[in-house]
């Protein structure tokens, strides 16, 4: 018989390897898988669909072997922590699913570091342990190692959904399966209660206000209310605008009701405009000039 301490030398020695060499695997996994992804791009360009639905079982298997490789990693390196715990001969509780899954998983990779390892575990609790591993997995190996083992085609599914992922990863026009649009969804505003929704709607427009609600909802309409133009009092001068038209180019000059209208003096240098030196169209009058004209009105 192998001396524990040797025994679990070798032991670390091996599971060190299983850990590099597992990830060394998945590092090239993950490349090919790469590859295999880019080519089934160019398939789906082709419109080859049918050749790219079963070519993608290899890379969905790619996967999933990948899965469990690191699923293996991880225990190898919890037995590694905790070698201290393998010293004597009953397999210590909080070791039992990671050596009772490297037991029952590892015939069925290639990886060969692995494998040492399970032949040192089987040497360590003996044949018993190991053919209870091997006809009863069930509720001592992991179950996610249990379902990465189970060989059975993938699902329509996954196989459109890792198609759908190729192609939108490499920018290909994949045409995903349409939708059943089932039933039309039940409107609450149908055409049986038209009345509903506009009472509804009329509800919410109109809400009841209390008194001061409403006080307060008048005041604010008024703020915002622009006043008309005749609201206050009256200027008793105004002067009206021409209009942008050259037919009415002098102004109207109002003093309360009353209309200035040019006396005769004014209406003749107008006529005689070619002679005027002014302007054309005379000059409008000053403050002053209004103001003489307002006081001779009273005499």
């Amino acid at each position: 018989m192998v001396p524990p301490t040797s025994l679990l030398t070798k032991l670390k020695v091996q599971l060190k390897l299983s850990i590099a060499r597992l990830r060394m695997v998945q590092q090239k996994d993950e490349a090919v898988s790469k590859q295999q992804r880019r080519a089934m791009s160019t398939l789906l360009e082709a419109g080859k669909i049918e050749s790219a639905r079963i070519r993608v079982e290899n890379i969905i298997r790619s996967d999933i072997l990948t899965e469990l490789h690191e699923i293996l990693e991880l225990y190898c390196e919890l037995l590694l922590a905790r070698t201290g715990l393998m010293e004597g001969p009953v397999c210590d509780p909080g070791l039992e699913e990671a050596v009772k899954s490297i037991i029952y998983a590892a015939p069925r990779t290639e990886i060969k570091e692995l494998q040492n390892v399970r032949q040192l575990l089987v040497e360590k609790y003996g044949k018993e342990f190991t053919v209870n591993v091997m006809e009863g997995p069930k509720g001592q190996v992991s179950e996610k190692v249990l379902r990465k083992l189970e060989v059975r085609p993938p699902g329509q599914e996954l196989v459109e959904g890792y198609l759908e992922e190729i192609a939108r990863t490499y920018g290909v026009d994949y045409p995903s399966k349409p939708s059943d649009p089932g039933a039309p969804p039940d409107y609450l505003d149908d055409d049986d209660e038209p009345s509903s929704g506009g009472q509804a709607q009329k509800n919410l427009e109109e809400p009841i206000l209390a008194d001061g609600g409403n006080k307060g909802a008048k005041e604010d309409q008024l703020s915002r209310a622009t006043p008309p133009r005749n609201f206050g009092p009256a200027s008793p001068l105004r002067v009206n605008p021409p209009s942008p038209s050259t037919d009415n180019p002098h102004p109207r000059v109002k003093v309360g009701t009353l209309d200035l209208k040019p006396s005769k003096k004014m209406e003749t240098a107008n006529k005689g405009g070619t002679e005027s030196k002014g302007p054309v169209g005379g000059t409008i009058p000053d403050v002053d000039e209004l103001a003489k004209r307002f006081a001779a009105l009273k005499k």
